[in-house]
Order: C-alpha cells, then structure tokens, then sequence
C-alpha cells in the first residue's frame, strides 16, 4: 500500500473510532443521575470500608453484620498489627494495596473533600483506620516494616469469616536485608497524603503521620529492591510488584514533598527522577503502577510556577490523558461497544476508577491554571476530560446496557452473589457457632443470594462484551477490592458537587 494511502487509512480508522466512542458516550441520558444520587453513591461507597475492617470495631460501626477479627495479629512476633483493611474478599492483609487505598483516598479528600459535605468525617475516619494501622506497621521496630498478616496460600484454601478465622496469621515484613522499596515507598505516600488529610482538624497526628513518612521514605531509598523478591511466594501472584519499585519510591518523595514542603524531595526528584522513571509513559494506573498518578501530581508544580524542570511531567500526563481520548494520535484505550475503559479481564473496574478520578483531578489543574492538553498538533478540553469520566462513573452506577449498578447497595439491580467471605456466609450475630475452613465452601457454592449486604462495594466489573456474571465463584468479575472503591470516592465526591450536565 502507498505510503499515502496508509496515512489516510489511519486517519478514516481514528476518525471512525471516534464516532463509535461519541455514539455510545453522548447516546446515554444527559440526567443519569442527579447530585443527591452521587452524594447516594458517595455515602455508600465509604461504607465500604467498614466492611474490611479487621480488628476491634467501634461503637459507631454502621455495617453491624461484621464483628472483631484478628485481635491478635502480630502478637506471636511481639508488634501489635491489630487493625487495617482486609484488601478484598480474602482475610489477608496486604501492605501495598493497603497503601495504595490509603493514598487514593486521601487525595480524593485532598482535591474533593470540599464537596463530600457531610461525607467528610467518614471519609477521614476510613483514612484513619488505615493509617492507624500502617504507623504500627512502620514505627514498631527500627529499620523495618511489616507488610503483611495472613497466609495467603492457607487462607485461600478456606471459605471463612474473618471473626473465624482459624488459618495461620504469618508476618511478613521488608527489612535492610530484605527490602522491600516498592511497598516502603507507597506507604510512605500513604502517610504523607494522610497527613495533608489531617493538617487543619488534628495536626499532631498529622505531623506524627508526616515524621513516620519521612522515616519510611528514607527506609525504602536506603535499601532499595523489591518485595517481592525479599518475600516471593507470600506476596506472589497475589500481589507481585511488576513494575518495579522507582515508580513508588518517586511517587513516595513527590507526595512527601507535598506535604511537606521540604526543598531536599524536590532536590530528590530533579536528581533522581530521570533513573526512577520521568521519562517513561504509564497508561495504567493501579496498586502495583504509580508512573501516571506521579506524572499528574508533579504536573501541578508545572503548571501553578511554570518551572521548566516539571515541564516534563506535564508533558507525560498529557501523554496519559492523549491515550485514552480517541482521534488523538496517542489513543490506545480498549472500550467496550457500551463505552467502558477496558484493560483487562480481572478487577477491570479497578482501571476505570483510578483512571476516573485521575482525569477528573487533571482537569481541575488544567482549569485553575489555564492549561490544556496537547495531544500532537491537537488539544483536548477540559470538557472532554470531564465527559470521559462522568462517562465511566455512569457506567459503574447502572447507565450501561445490562442496566445494572456494580455498586451493591446502589440502585434497583446490582450483585447479589459478590466474592466476599463475610458477606457470602451468615454474620457471626445470627450464626455465633463456629462455621470452620472446609465447612464454608457450602456457602461459597450455593445459589443464594449474600445474606449480608456489603453495601457500596464495587465489583469487578463485566467483561470486554459488557457482559457480567453474577456468580460467587467468578471472583474475576465479583469480587470487590479497596482499591476500586478508593479512587471512586473522590470521583463521585466531584460529581456531588456539579449540574446535572457538563
């Protein structure tokens, strides 16, 4: 085919795909859903998290089908690690998803909180929760931070509640022998943006949160490697870090330097951002790849000082942003025919989210500071920006072609059969008797609906099709993770707050 001839094939197939995408984003209902059907999602989507706690609940636990868990975890190795979240269906507690949870919904308080209203205590109080929890974890021993409880190999081979759980309560930890940079470095992040959370309404914790993150930081810089190299099989398939560990450790000195306002982090960043990643595009942003948010985050210094030296980041970002817009000449985004960002077959949702809330915090950038999105010798609106995600929050919410809510607890039609020990087998107040490890798989198998409601959970997701299966043993599509619900906060958060169209 003649050189030229390619070049106007290429541009008919973007010109095409950009009219299929526009067909099924602007086909959909301008009035989805109104503001108080957002602040709806947002109160349940921070529900959520009190039906992954572990540890002694409070008088105030609203989801009261759950009880005390693991009131000993930690005490064999002599740290108390009592408290934290379960990260999705199992009864493990993993560091870098924690992590990661803890940082997304602290700067979805950080960008939106304005706009949770009511909202904004129980949204601070599911930060704490964590961040009570990671402090134990990074200040409990020098030179060390523990990364784990629970064996996950032992724990996946029952079906239990947590309140039951009988199967070895292991620590796992990163240490100067054994680091482990990747998940030091995203808990350091947590602690940093959890401090900004905690600044105005409780500033000891808060500078107690930001002094363990500097502490943590230095850790994870000093003795670099990754976990799961350190720790293998117990972090590995489940939570392996694939990317490496400079995307957390540069995104751990950028959320430092936030907080902080300290020069050496940015000193840090000119120096060493160029080897720990700067120059590389990310276009997934998730608990294990931090290159886009870092890349969006540090836009910000470019943006409000117009320093040259963050010029770069932007240019990233937009590289990001360019991706997922078709027509642009950097568009790569999967979609489905029902217009879903799709990126791959497990926990899809946890993409759509964390891309949601990402474009949403670029374009309150772009909009306080007159920037645009340069996509080649094109721009792309912050109107578009907006269109996009309010697109995919939709989507999860019920606007979509099965027409139902992945959120449970939200709207006429959502999961009923999620992949979710707790939620599967009957509480432990209407069924006090022990239901042990082997004896649980009964629940897990039957076609039942959950008896209790683990309401604001946001699955999975439905497949490349639009196609979803409500079934227990999908856990692809069923089960639900920390990491979905926390980005959708601040989301949804931003939505409380504007009209009903954009």
């Amino acid at each position: 085919m003649p050189k030229g001839m390619a070049s106007v094939t290429t541009t008919f197939s973007l010109m095409l795909h950009f009219l299929f995408l526009t067909l099924c984003w602007f086909n959909q209902p301008a009035l989805a859903f109104t503001r108080q059907e957002y602040r709806e999602a947002l109160e349940k989507s921070i529900l959520f998290f009190e039906g992954q706690r572990s540890g002694k609940l409070p008088s105030n636990q609203r989801l009261t089908w759950r009880g005390d868990s693991a009131l000993s975890d930690g005490s064999s190795y002599h740290v108390d690690l009592v408290g934290g979240y379960y990260d999705a269906g199992d009864n493990v507690k993993f560091g870098l998803p924690m992590a990661f949870t803890t940082t997304l919904l602290a700067w979805s308080v950080i960008e939106f909180g304005s706009s949770m209203q009511e909202q904004i205590e129980n949204a601070r109080a599911a930060i704490r929760w964590s961040t009570d929890y990671l402090l134990k974890a990074a200040t409990s021993t020098p030179d060390t931070l523990y990364v784990q409880v629970g064996d996950p190999n032992m724990d996946h081979k029952c079906w239990e509640r947590p309140e039951d759980m009988d199967t070895p309560r292991n620590v796992y930890k990163v240490s100067a022998q054994n680091p482990g940079s990747d998940v030091a470095a995203e808990t350091a992040a947590a602690l940093a943006a959890s401090s900004i959370v905690f600044k105005d309404s409780d500033p000891t914790y808060s500078s107690k949160l930001l002094q363990a993150a500097i502490k943590v930081f230095n850790f994870a810089d000093r003795y670099r490697g990754s976990y799961s190299d350190s720790l293998s099989s117990a972090v590995c398939p489940f939570y392996c870090s694939y990317s490496g560990y400079h995307d957390e450790l540069l995104w751990g000195a950028s959320w430092i330097h936030k907080a902080s306002g300290i020069s050496s982090y940015i000193e840090y960043i000119r120096s060493n951002g160029h080897i720990l990643g700067a120059d590389d595009d990310g276009y997934s942003f998730s608990w294990d790849d931090k290159r886009p948010g870092t890349k969006v985050l540090l836009s910000k210094e470019f943006l409000e000082k117009n320093s040259e030296e963050f010029l770069l980041y932007k240019a990233h970002a937009d590289n990001y942003i360019c991706s997922l817009m078709s027509g642009t000449p950097g568009f790569q985004a999967q979609y489905t025919r029902g217009g879903l960002l799709y990126k791959g077959s497990e926990s899809n949702l946890q993409y759509v989210t964390s891309t949601s809330f990402l474009v949403l915090t670029y374009a309150k950038y772009l909009n306080s500071n007159g920037g645009v999105v340069s996509c080649g010798s094109s721009t792309v609106t912050r109107q578009s920006l907006l269109t996009l995600a309010r697109t995919q929050v939709d989507y999860i919410l019920g606007n979509n072609p099965r027409k139902m809510s992945y959120m449970v607890g939200f709207g006429e039609r959502y999961p009923m059969h999620i992949h979710h020990r707790g939620s599967s087998l009957p509480s432990i107040h209407a069924h006090s008797q022990l239901v042990s490890c082997n004896d649980g798989f009964q629940y897990l198998h039957s076609g039942s609906p959950n008896p209790n409601l683990l309401v604001g959970a946001i699955v999975g997701g439905p497949d490349s099709t639009d196609n979803f299966s409500d079934d227990r043993n999908n856990y692809q599509q069923s089960e639900p993770a920390t990491y979905i619900n926390a980005p959708f906060v601040g989301a949804l958060a931003y939505f409380c707050d504007q009209p009903s169209t954009i």
